[in-house]
Formats: C-alpha cells, structure tokens, sequence
C-alpha cells in the first residue's frame, strides 16, 4: 500500500485584518469554506511570517523540507535539532465559532506582527505578515521577471 500526498486546498488572494487584544484574527470567508478548522500555526523558517497549514500539509512539508537533503535521519544530531525546532515553534489551532485563530504573543513577536494584519493565499497554506512588512516586501517583487 503506498501513501497518497495529502491534497492541498488551492488558497488565493490578499485579505486584511486586525489581530485583537487576545492575539485573534478572523480568517476570510473564502478560506473558512475550504479549510478544516484545526490548523496548523508556525513562523517560516525566516521569521518573515506565520505559515498557517492544514495539519497533513504541515506534516508533509516538513518531510518535503528534509527530503531536499536526503531525507530525515534520526541518528544525524542536526536534522534531529532542526526537526525539534520545527515543531517547537508550531502550534496547533482551532477555528472558533466567530472563523477565527489565536496567534501567541511569542509568534507574533518572532515575525515582528503587530495589530494590521495581511493574510495571503499561497496555494495549500497562507502566510500572515504584518501588514507594514508585507507592503514592503511585496512592493520589491518584480513579477516581469517571470513572464519576460
């Protein structure tokens, strides 16, 4: 029996929110319909944003991230300290009835997230940046490079 690739939702678009007093942001409508509402909530490797996944997806890009290296290996003490770091710093999440998240006040101090916030659809996940950062950030991508 082979294992299937989990099948990831197709999330889109750019979405601006506030996060409340108690570290809650309410999620688009768009990505309610199609996510589960446990999620999975973690700093990018970067610290640029959160990365919010739905918990197959996050599992299998922990594995794709050791698969470009060969794969994890339990006996190499790096890949054993990068993976504990992996899931130290995730969290897991559920959707309240009001179709929001809680992001702790330690994530949201990593990637410098204050009160705006920009949720953006990045295929099977979506990043939350702060808002400043990410008007920033996005102001220096250059999309002709893509297309010619």
């Amino acid at each position: 029996m082979t294992e299937e690739t989990p099948k990831a939702k197709t999330l889109k678009g750019t979405h601006r929110f506030k996060v409340d007093a108690k570290g809650r942001m309410s999620l688009p409508a768009s990505f309610r319909k199609v996510l589960s509402s446990d999620l999975v909530v973690t700093p990018n490797p970067h610290d640029e944003c959160i990365y919010v996944f739905e918990p197959e997806i996050f599992d299998q890009w922990i594995e794709d991230a050791f698969g470009r290296v060969g794969g994890y290996n339990p006996l190499d003490p790096a890949h054993v300290a990068q993976r504990r770091k992996l899931f130290a710093r995730a969290a897991d999440v559920t959707t309240d009835s009001a179709g929001r998240i809680m992001l702790s006040a330690e994530q949201r101090k990593m990637v410098g997230i204050d009160k705006d916030v920009v949720l953006v659809g990045n295929s099977g996940y979506f990043e939350v940046w702060d808002a400043k950062r990410y008007d920033q950030v996005d102001a220096d991508v250059d999309l002709s490079l893509l297309f010619g």
